[in-house]
């Protein structure tokens, strides 16, 4: 058997050359822009650790633009992601840091448009795969491995049985469910990882749900 390259080898198909300085900041960049639900038109990318030191040596930057751009990993158009994102009005700035994260290959993106903004922080583990730690403040531990639905909503009682009957309703397996709040009886944060993609008609009658405030996915 003939390979091309180390990488058709070790996985994922990816432009750059470094899984975790190319690949799997795309995999951020692309996380950011499902879970902010359309094109934003400005980014401000903070980097930590390895990402701050080499991330123009590595192709750290024009990975997440193009990620944000919602390019996939092998996507040749990656290396000319900056050129991309002026056509499309995609305004962004990089931001090393100098203060200490737990993991070296760390972003904190904040993205928005003229409506509304997200900020997500994630980093890169190894191999594509990455991990998002923060969602507007909420703590949380999401690969996007599998396709997940992000809730908002108030904290109130009925809410997380109100959704799961809703997916249990369309045959939708839940395979992981966490909740986080920022205080009792204020804004919550439901991650529910699914087995399946979720059409966007569930995701309208979720939304529809009472004290229900947000809903957005990530597909896989």
């Amino acid at each position: 058997m003939k390979f091309t390259s180390v990488f058709d080898i070790i996985g994922p198909i990816m432009v750059g050359p470094s899984s975790s300085h190319t690949a799997g900041a795309v995999r951020i960049g692309k996380v950011a822009r499902d879970l902010f639900g359309k094109k934003p038109t400005w980014a401000k990318i903070h980097l930590y650790g390895s990402f701050a030191e080499t991330y123009r040596g590595h192709g750290t930057d024009v990975a997440i633009v193009g990620g944000l751009l919602n390019f996939d990993t092998f996507d040749t158009r990656i290396i000319d992601s900056f050129k991309h994102a002026k056509e499309e009005n995609l305004q962004f700035e990089f931001i090393p840091e100098t203060a200490n994260k737990e993991h070296p290959n760390t972003a904190r993106i904040v993205l928005g448009d003229e409506e509304s903004e997200l900020s997500i922080e994630a980093i890169s583990i190894g191999g594509g795969k990455i991990e998002i730690s923060e969602v507007n403040g909420f703590k949380l531990r999401l690969t996007g491995g599998m396709p997940t639905i992000l809730v908002v909503h108030n904290d109130r009682a009925g809410c997380i049985a109100n959704v799961a009957n809703i997916l249990a309703m369309h045959d939708v397996n839940i395979g992981h469910m966490e909740v986080s709040r920022i205080d009792r009886g204020s804004t919550a944060l439901m991650v529910i990882e699914v087995d399946q993609n979720v059409d966007e008609k569930i995701l309208t009658q979720i939304s529809l749900i009472p004290n229900i405030t947000k809903v957005s996915k990530i597909n896989t």
